[in-house]
């Protein structure tokens, strides 16, 4: 065959690969959501859940998930955001630095329940937090942290190195630079890691077991105290997540109607990362048009 049929035939098992990755996707979607919405409604959502009648709603546990994503996301981005502008704009090239880029990649490919146990023996036992918000918190940041710290380093060296160099003619110091130029620029890079790590967070189930618990207090959803220990705000209480229940109703299958809460609570949970992902993505439009002046991107 010629270098031109060989080609060919490349980019037509290119795309029947792609073609098999979005039919796969669009079956796990389709299947999730036909199976789960039908049994979806605003009590389901927002009453509390049952554990041995039927008829419970996912209210507390969708709270939990998106608080405990918030406290979350609070802490490993602007880590992953230090750690990640050093590497990629500071940090010498050297054994040290290889030995922390070789550390990331192994932290990267840890199964989530090795974190959850180490969440558990550190945050849980060692530092006297026990079953808490914040031990998931924490336990979820060592889990993303790799992820978020590796994608910001990749966006910032994707960035041109002439745009490094027209900021150092304009005047600007090396971090000036790299706040006002390279940071803008590698934008889009950084808010797709920032959505995958939240897509990562809010379906995470292993970890939290170990770390948030397996069930929730009674909340006092009128007191917003943080230091009320009914306060839905407060991050010493245990919690548990939309993906723990859906785990705890699979395992247990106590409550009479087990199969179409899970369903639905799988559907909403689908539902709920797709829309972090829509609107994660059209604020980062709109701030990379903010800070550099170009049009936004798709």
């Amino acid at each position: 065959m010629t270098p031109r049929k060989w080609d060919k035939v490349a980019t037509v098992v290119l795309y029947m690969i792609s073609i098999f990755i979005i039919f796969v996707l669009a079956f796990l979607l389709l299947y999730i959501l036909i199976s789960g919405l039908p049994n979806v409604s605003w009590h389901f959502i927002t009453s509390k859940s049952s554990s041995f009648q039927a008829g419970g709603g996912i209210g507390v546990q969708l709270f939990n998930s998106v608080y405990l994503l918030v406290l979350a996301m609070i802490i490993s981005v602007p880590l992953s955001l230090g750690a990640g502008i050093w590497l990629s704009e500071y940090a010498p090239k050297n054994w040290v630095t290889s030995l922390i880029r070789n550390a990331i990649e192994i932290l990267s490919s840890l199964p989530s329940v090795v974190v959850g146990l180490f969440g558990f023996l550190v945050f849980s036992i060692n530092m006297k937090f026990g079953f808490s918000i914040l031990s998931g918190a924490l336990a979820l940041t060592v889990f993303n942290l790799p992820l978020l710290t590796r994608k910001v380093e990749d966006s910032l060296q994707a960035i041109h190195y002439t745009q490094r160099e027209a900021g150092y003619a304009l005047g600007l110091s090396r971090w000036e630079t790299v706040i006002h130029v390279v940071v803008p620029a590698a934008l889009p890079g950084i808010i797709t890691g920032m959505i995958l790590g939240m897509g990562r967070i809010f379906g995470e189930a292993a970890a939290l077991i170990y770390t948030a618990g397996q069930s929730s207090p009674p909340l006092d959803f009128s007191n917003w105290n943080p230091l009320y220990i009914a306060s839905p705000l407060n991050p010493m209480r245990s919690a548990e997540t939309l993906a723990v229940h859906i785990w705890k109703i699979n395992s247990e299958g106590i409550i009479p109607d087990a199969t179409q809460v899970s369903a639905a609570s799988s559907a909403v949970l689908v539902l709920f990362v797709l829309l972090l992902n829509f609107l994660a993505r059209y604020v980062g439009n709109r701030l990379y048009a903010r800070l550099t002046g170009v049009k936004e991107r798709n």
